[in-house]
């Protein structure tokens, strides 16, 4: 697990771990290099080492985590919230998107059809790594497994027109992932960007969130329990815009696999 400080950046030994198919089974694995060891199950769930090794190229990566549930945080970052012309908020403000939402590595992002605007949101996502009901922020990190690098996919026209964001925020493939998981590094002060096609939209420090990651884990953990392998999306920083058909957008978070999607219509 991270260790609770999280003013520097490493916390011990970097590990990457994976979701993917080998052997005709589908494993959880640790990537160094371009190999993966396989896993007796999730590294969350207690999972060990087999021993059992294969050359990256003879696998199939697949969506790194089967959270039960998935977390976001609106308007974590205060000029995000000044473009979304609203005030930052006095206390987090929390949304779910369902596990259908989550992408598979490769996925293409189908836009739906009932959207005439579809945005792209770079974020660190948080996997949860022990269990975590009524925890204080003193320990909340202690319930972290690792970092991944996400984008939480919204429908903008139809998040304003709704009033509240279920449908905007929940459509198939609205949540692409990174293919790996980290583990061994802090959360802040982290370097995010996000591209599309190249141009640089989005750039912040994860050190500009509003609430931090043990704020988050203790408002959250004192309305439901966070349970191993579900994924928050700690909120998204100034830069925000529409995607179209074609488009390939490109997530990156410093120390972190990057995310990278291609967009193409429903």
């Amino acid at each position: 697990m991270l260790e609770r400080n999280g003013g520097s950046r490493h916390t011990g030994a970097v590990q990457r771990f994976v979701r993917c198919e080998a052997d005709g089974k589908i494993c959880y694995a640790e990537l160094t290099d371009n190999r993966v060891e396989l896993f007796s199950a999730a590294p969350w769930n207690g999972g060990t080492p087999t021993g059992v090794r294969h050359d990256l190229a003879d696998t199939r990566l697949l969506c790194p985590l089967n959270p039960s549930k998935i977390l976001g945080i609106g308007r974590n970052y205060g000029a995000h919230a000044r473009e979304m012309g609203a005030a930052p908020p006095q206390t987090p403000l929390v949304f779910m998107k369902p596990p259908s939402a989550l992408a598979s590595p490769g996925e293409l992002l189908r836009l739906p059809k009932v959207s005439q605007r579809v945005d792209y949101e770079g974020e660190l996502g948080v996997v949860i790594g022990n269990r975590a009901r009524y925890v204080p922020r003193e320990q909340a990190m202690d319930h972290v497994f690792g970092l991944i690098t996400t984008c939480d996919v919204t429908a903008r026209d139809l998040q304003k027109s709704d009033g509240q964001w279920t449908r905007a925020k929940g459509f198939d493939g609205f949540c692409p992932v990174a293919s790996s998981i980290t583990t061994g590094l802090a959360p802040t002060p982290l370097q995010l960007t996000t591209r599309v096609n190249g141009e640089i939209k989005q750039q912040a420090n994860t050190s500009d969130m509003l609430f931090d990651i043990p704020q988050l884990i203790e408002f959250v953990s004192q309305v439901m329990t966070l349970e191993p392998g579900d994924l928050i999306l700690t909120g998204t920083p100034e830069g925000v815009g529409p995607m179209s058909s074609g488009d390939v957008v490109e997530v990156s978070i410093e120390g972190l696999q990057p995310l990278t999607f291609r967009v193409a219509d429903a």
